[in-house]
């Protein structure tokens, strides 16, 4: 029998199509393997991007030159462009504003055939580092009031280039599904006292059903109404309501289970596209009880037709029982 569940955050439904249930071997959409050809992300080849904006390298190298493990470089095809002023029009009813924020670049490793799942885990924990110095010196422009990092894993993803990179774009506006968790969340609270997130969290810890993973800081799970298969989130276990608060080993500890996380999909599901997303609170906002940061990643092993953009609806055949259970049994 189908079930509809309701995300508690949001309010949004999904089908659980348990008649359809499908294991990963049913679903065929592995990331084709690499080919290699001339990559400007490459080593060597730092001539053909934009001038770095900063980069992990060897003290008293020079910028730009090739002697680097990560670089981050501003998007050479922007969504949004940093220079000019944020003008606000109205047009009728219709609202306008311009194209002002940042489109950057984060280039994880210079070896074309590594991933977030098998580079060291050490460049994982720089790549976090990374978001979180890029998200402090963003924040330092008035203009803006939010940062969405984010990360398209192989070309049904959405990534052009297949060297491996993640993105962030840098925005004037919260974006609207952000807003509409913060409403839940806030919702929630003004209710119980509590932040959903934590409550979640406290009882995911409970049962174990959808518990992917975990470490002392940090934990993974299946949520319990997943728009796509295999939906994985990764969550602080303690209330952290913003990405960029820092303490000691917080990167560490979130590079270490973002990986196991990355790896126990990619040898369940043979390698999918995948995107991930990182949701925070917005700079105006960002120490609050209610809000809890946390990571979405989202193989992309279905496809959306009618009924879903007619009606908002997910129809997902894979119960997120068993997906943390395929998850958790990964030989990795």
């Amino acid at each position: 029998m189908p079930e509809l569940r309701k995300d508690p955050i949001i309010g949004r439904w999904v089908i659980i199509s348990i008649e359809r249930g499908k294991r990963p071997s049913d679903f065929s959409t592995r990331t084709p393997r690499k080919k290699g050809g001339f990559c400007p992300f490459c080593h060597g080849n730092e001539y053909t991007t934009p001038a770095e904006i900063m980069a992990f390298r060897p003290e008293g190298s020079p910028p730009n030159s090739s002697n680097w493990s990560l670089r981050v470089v501003p998007n050479k095809f922007p969504a949004l462009h940093v220079e000019g002023m944020l003008e606000r029009v109205g047009e009728g009813v219709y609202d306008m504003m311009s194209g002002i924020g940042a489109h950057e670049v984060v280039i994880e490793s210079p070896v074309h055939e590594e991933t977030l799942a098998t580079m060291p885990l050490k460049s994982v924990e720089n790549v976090l580092w990374t978001f979180h110095l890029r998200m402090s010196d963003l924040k330092k422009d008035k203009r803006l009031k939010y940062v969405l990092i984010f990360k398209n894993e192989g070309e049904v993803a959405g990534a052009t280039l297949e060297h491996t990179h993640s993105q962030l774009i840098a925005l004037p506006i919260v974006p609207s599904l952000v807003k509409e968790e913060m409403e839940g969340a806030r919702g929630y609270y003004n209710y119980k006292e509590r932040c959903i997130y934590c409550d979640i969290v406290r009882q995911e810890l409970e049962t174990g059903a959808r518990v992917v993973w975990e470490n002392k800081n940090f934990i993974a799970l299946s949520p319990y109404a997943p728009r796509v298969p295999f939906e994985t989130w990764i969550l602080p276990k303690q209330h952290e309501s913003h990405f960029d608060y820092a303490y000691e080993g917080k990167y560490a500890g979130l590079a270490e289970i973002l990986q196991q996380s990355l790896r126990r999909i990619d040898k369940t599901l043979d390698n999918p596209p995948y995107n991930f997303v990182i949701h925070t609170s917005p700079f105006t906002n960002e120490v609050n009880d209610y809000y809890h940061w946390h990571i979405e990643i989202m193989p992309k092993l279905t496809k959306l037709a009618g009924f879903e953009w007619g009606s908002g609806f997910h129809i997902n055949p894979t119960p997120p029982e068993e997906a943390a259970k395929f998850l958790r049994d990964a030989r990795i």
